[in-house]
């Protein structure tokens, strides 16, 4: 069988389950309420950095970017879902590689247009404080964020894949992104710099005194995420369905 018709019923698949696009419309809805909340908090900081605080929603909102390429893989492990569909597509890589497309490609639409709307919103509550950013901090800003809520989702989706289990995924990335990381943060210094959220989500600020730039830290996250892909990959392929 060709790429093509597996890659379309494997968006198929995304596309029926509700739970995977209640996922998608939650990624939407949190990051812009949270950025829209940002908008009209206080600006009289120093460190005020008006991209950072207009994407901000993106920090919670991953949560739901992570949960969907999680679900999305877990699902073939549930009622034999995984041996039915090596039946209908023996090779293992082209299937896993057309599951990932299918959640890439959703993920990153959906991701792009959170963003921009994000900012829109945000931008309206932060009004004179955001004056000051060009159109290309904007825009490399929304790129950015939808790059990086894509590499989340595609990271818990490798994870899935070499756990089998949605709920041991989520168990494992969820206190790492809301607690581990920031714990670890204020004790390691520089070091997190390095760790998947803090490098990507560098490209959400206008400004960063770290040791990676925007594309670096987009880069470093995107490394991890091939890890885990390359992991689920060795899982699909070496283990019974």
């Amino acid at each position: 069988m060709t790429f093509a018709p597996v890659l379309h019923s494997e968006w198929l698949k995304i596309r029926t389950l509700r739970s995977l696009c209640g996922a998608l419309f939650a990624l939407f809805a949190a990051t812009t309420a949270f950025s829209a909340i940002a908008g009209v908090s206080e600006t009289s900081d120093p460190e005020f950095d008006p991209l950072y605080m207009a994407l901000s929603g993106a920090v919670p909102g991953q949560i739901a970017a992570v949960s969907f390429g999680a679900m999305a893989v877990s699902s073939e492990f549930h009622g034999g879902g995984l041996r039915l569909s090596l039946a209908a597509v023996p090779q293992r890589g082209r299937w896993f590689a057309a599951k990932l497309a299918a959640i890439a490609v959703p993920a990153l639409v959906v991701g792009l247009v959170t963003s921009l709307a994000a900012l829109f919103v945000a931008r309206a509550g932060l009004g004179e404080a955001a004056s000051g950013l060009s159109a290309g901090e904007q825009a490399r800003g929304v790129v950015g964020c939808g790059i990086y809520l894509t590499l989340m989702a595609l990271l818990a989706a490798g994870l899935a894949a070499l756990l089998r289990s949605g709920v041991a995924t989520l168990s494992i990335l969820i206190p790492f992104l809301l607690v581990v990381s920031f714990v670890v943060g204020d004790v390691a210094g520089g070091v997190t710099d390095f760790l998947p959220d803090r490098a990507g989500q560098v490209v959400l600020y206008e400004t960063h005194d770290g040791t990676l730039g925007p594309w670096a830290g987009l880069a470093v996250t995107a490394l991890w995420t091939a890890a885990a892909l390359a992991a689920g990959a060795w899982s699909v392929r070496r283990r019974d369905a």
